[in-house]
């Protein structure tokens, strides 16, 4: 018989001893702050949530908390601890991993923080003249061990930013005087020569050509570095789409004539994607939608995308509205850094038909534009397009052909589009038309969605919403219908039906009864109170409103019509699925009916 060695038979044996308990001991007037980073700190303290019950886990954590609760005590300023882990009454760092006893049954952490430090001397230097250093970093303020880092951090980014490239610490010298309970620090910064962008070089590239990568980039060769302008090449290729990560990698050498170079890393995504959608809804009947889209059509990065959706099937059995068949099928081409590295060429082509119980329409559009990126969170477009299209009301039939020039300005400074906890979003577009054709007028229609969220601790968000449309320079009956403006719907005012508030005009063919149309102002306002229940599930309240009129700007007499309602939200990895319950709270059937709104991601 051959014995096999304890470490042997701990490693071939199930590992299922549990500790009974694992226990931080702090004295009783241990800060809470501290107390929750040591906690937070522990590896042992969270064996038991992560489900690791083995002896060979807790002795393993053990040992790695020494260091981890040191560090989680230099943190809050306590320099003088002192920190003892046993395991059944034996010091976690006498025993070793493999030697792990069968059972365990009980760790105990004990720490002593002693006294906590304040900063003595602070020095960091030689500083860049936009220097910005932590204020806690300063005499008499608490000595934590991330200020410091902080402070250094702080120091060589502002020598970056003025050039400097390879600044880094030279020197470092940090002193705990116990007695005094101070902390004394001195870093000393090396900014190194200033740097200009050297050679830049692609790699990681199969499909889409290297010149067009750099294009894309703009990174300029000769000019002094930054790392702003770094990060802005490097967004210019992940807005493209066409790659699955991009990284701009800084070369550990200077080069000649103090120059830096620089290697952008790539790697391409699937040229080709698809996707469709399905959904059903008691108003609407069955929808659907597809999407083809090339993302590197010519080798340079260009966007090629089609859409199809239709919606209304089945109408007649299922939809309420009273309409028909809607289609609309489009193309959109886009190629980036095409005048310039923030500016894309655009193309766009859509022919499609609305059969709504207020107008019957059949249109084609096609635009030449350019989109200008302006920073990370404001986007321009300008475009010049035609618009020809076939109308039918109930008022009169005609067929026109316009000009457009759609202007537009995106200013988005959420902290997520799907799910935004703070920030704001602005979105305005202007589009002048010209009649060319037609029994249609000339003028302008005017659109902005501004949108605030602000949150309340972990789990509470308020959002807001406002909306406000105008046709000016033409008559409201020179304009064509979808250029004005219905309330009534998920997009503006949930529990009221889609399209429900518009103009009443009287009918030609029975001067006592009235037809619906578009107005051509519009003002719309959207809250929402939104709560965190658990990590997974959220409840909403919200209130809509919205106000039609006849004329460019709404008066006190404009109709008016609002809705309330619950929902619910599910996080998914996709964003949160949405799920609400609407009625109106105006009207003849004011809190009599209900309307089901279900999608993904916010209502805004």
């Amino acid at each position: 018989m051959v014995r096999l060695p304890t470490f042997v038979l701990a490693t071939l044996l199930p590992l299922a001893a549990q500790a009974q308990d694992a226990t931080l001991v702090l004295p009783p007037d241990t800060d809470d702050d501290l107390r929750t980073v040591l906690q937070n700190a522990s590896l042992t303290l969270s064996l038991d949530a992560e489900g690791l019950t083995a002896a060979q886990d807790y002795v393993a954590a053990a040992r790695a908390d020494y260091r981890r609760l040191l560090a989680g005590l230099y943190a809050e300023g306590y320099y003088g601890g002192v920190i003892a882990i046993t395991i059944d009454g034996q010091e976690a760092s006498t025993i070793a991993p493999l030697d792990a006893p069968e059972r365990i049954g009980q760790v105990l952490l004990s720490v002593t923080p002693g006294p906590r430090f304040t900063f003595g001397q602070t020095a960091v230097g030689p500083l860049a003249p936009a220097t910005e250093l932590p204020p806690g970093f300063a005499p008499g303020e608490v000595a934590r061990s991330e200020t410091v880092r902080a402070a250094v951090d702080a120091a060589i980014a502002a020598w970056r930013d003025e050039g400097n490239a390879k600044a880094s610490v030279a020197s470092q010298e940090v002193i705990a005087n116990h007695p005094a309970r101070r902390l004394d620090v001195a870093v000393g910064i090396d900014p190194g020569p200033e740097l200009t962008f050297g050679t830049v070089t692609v790699t990681g590239n199969r499909n889409v050509r290297t010149a067009r990568i750099l294009g894309i980039a703009g990174l300029p060769s000769g000019r002094v570095f930054s790392p702003e302008v770094l990060e802005r090449a490097t967004n210019r290729l992940r807005r493209t789409g066409t790659f699955d990560s991009v990284a701009a990698v800084e070369s550990d050498t200077i080069g000649p004539g103090d120059t830096l170079p620089i290697e952008l890393q790539v790697v391409e995504s699937l040229p080709r994607r698809i996707g469709f959608g399905l959904e059903i809804s008691s108003l609407d009947g069955v929808s659907a939608n597809a999407f083809w889209l090339h993302r590197n059509l010519l080798g340079g990065a260009e966007r090629l995308r089609f859409d199809a959706e239709v919606s209304g099937i089945e109408g007649s059995a299922v939809d309420t509205r009273g309409g028909g068949l809607d289609y609309a099928l489009g193309a959109s081409f886009a190629r980036p850094a095409t005048f310039s590295p923030d500016t894309d060429l655009t193309v766009n082509a859509r022919i499609s038909q609305e059969d709504e119980e207020e107008y019957f329409l059949q249109q084609f559009t096609f635009d030449v534009g350019v989109t200008q990126y302006v920073g990370d969170d404001l986007t321009l477009s300008a475009a010049v397009g035609v618009l020809a299209a076939h109308e039918e009301t109930e008022i009169e039939t005609r067929d026109y052909t316009l000009l457009t020039l759609p202007l537009s300005a995106v200013w988005d400074r959420r902290d997520d589009p799907r799910d935004a906890r703070a920030g704001f979003y602005i979105d305005g577009e202007v589009t002048p038309f010209l009649s060319v054709t037609g029994d249609t007028g000339n003028g302008a229609r005017l659109y902005a969605d501004a949108r605030y969220y602000r949150s309340f601790g972990s789990r509470l968000t308020l959002g807001a919403r406002g909306q406000l449309g105008s046709v000016v320079g033409a008559e409201r009956s020179e304009v064509p219908q979808d250029y004005l403006f219905f309330s009534g719907g998920g997009g503006t005012v949930r529990g009221q039906p889609f399209q429900s508030l518009g103009v009443e005009v009287p009918d030609p063919d029975d001067p006592g009864e009235t037809v619906t149309l578009g107005g051509a102002s519009f003002v719309g306002a959207q809250l929402e109170a939104r709560l965190g229940l658990t990590e997974s599930f959220g409840a909403v309240a919200f209130a809509d409103a919205g106000v039609v009129d006849e004329d460019s700007l709404p008066d006190a007499d404009s109709p008016y019509q609002a809705g309330v309602g619950l929902g619910v939200r599910y996080n998914s990895f996709v964003g949160p699925i949405r799920l609400d319950v609407a009625t109106p709270a105006t009207g003849e059937s004011s809190f009599e009916t209900v309307q089901l709104y279900i999608g993904i991601g916010q209502a805004f």
